[in-house]
């Protein structure tokens, strides 16, 4: 969730205007993250969890996108958009990990 966090502060940043335009999409994005991983574990087995892991990964990848857009556009300061960025590469990264775990085994957790 500490992406998520970093998303709300990286918005708090760029203009008023965006607030319900790209600020508000990124949040959801990033929120949405959390979210679907917690529900695929909440669902009882490897085979749910994986594809609310794979949703998840969706959701990050539209984050990611909406991070470069605010980059280019100059939506807010650049240094703290890459920081984000990165640290949304690094949870892309954990995801894929977890996602090849519970594919190993479709059966249900213990």
């Amino acid at each position: 969730m500490g992406l998520a966090a970093a998303v709300y502060r990286l918005t708090r940043e760029m203009p008023k205007h965006e607030e319900y335009r790209i600020s508000g999409q990124m949040i959801r994005a990033a929120t949405s993250v959390p979210a679907n991983i917690a529900e695929g574990h909440g669902r009882g087995t490897r085979r749910d969890y994986a594809q609310f892991v794979s949703i998840a990964k969706g959701s990050l990848a539209e984050l990611e996108t909406f991070l470069l857009l605010v980059g280019d556009l100059e939506l807010a300061p650049r240094d703290a958009t890459d920081v984000v960025l990165r640290q949304a590469e690094e949870v892309g990264r954990m995801l894929t990990a977890l996602r090849g775990s519970l594919v190993v085994s479709s059966s249900p957790r213990t």
